[in-house]
């Protein structure tokens, strides 16, 4: 009972967006939901229906007693057929050991991400402002400013080309 209660409380929505879900995890996840909500529905329409027959009222309104009388023996004598569900049940049990599989790797792939942003965060959090940096931290943390510097200076060029439509004209002051 606790899973039937479970599974009607899940927010399937929630799940595949809060984890990030994509591809064949969300397929799998929609297929599911939807073979559960049918057999649910089926299960609600089936309980729904009569379970017992009362002969006796077709008896008074019938004139054709025999016809009634091998009813009630075929009814009593039918057996429901069994089905052997092992087949389903293993396939239920492989695809949760595959959603397991696909959440653990999903998982994983986030706690990276989410080490690597929270060390992205705590770079800027103390990192200096822009403006008390020297020109040698700023080389020494991107040294492709010294190389792009020496080949301008190299073929002669001052100036960054650019650089005084953004910043305004500094030989003027």
């Amino acid at each position: 009972m606790a899973t039937r209660s479970a599974a009607l409380k899940l927010d399937w929505a929630k799940v595949t967006s809060s984890l990030g879900l994509r591809g064949q995890t969300v397929t799998g996840l929609q297929a599911f939901k939807k073979r559960n909500e049918d057999a649910r529905r089926k299960i609600q329409q089936l309980s729904e229906l009569p379970t017992q027959v009362d002969f006796s009222q077709y008896r008074g309104v019938l004139k054709n007693q025999a016809i009634i009388d091998e009813i009630e023996k075929r009814f009593t004598a039918f057996k429901p057929a069994t089905y052997d569900l092992s087949r389903q049940l293993k396939a239920i049990e492989a695809f949760e050991v595959e959603a397991i599989r696909n959440a653990e790797a999903t998982k994983q792939k986030v706690d990276l991400e989410l080490k690597d942003l929270e060390k992205t965060l705590t770079n800027i959090e103390t990192a200096r402002p822009f403006e008390d940096l020297t020109v040698d931290e700023v080389a020494a943390a991107e040294p492709s400013i010294d190389e792009k510097t020496a080949k301008l200076v190299s073929k002669g060029r001052w100036s960054v080309p650019g650089y005084k439509e953004k910043f305004g004209d500094l030989s003027v002051l």
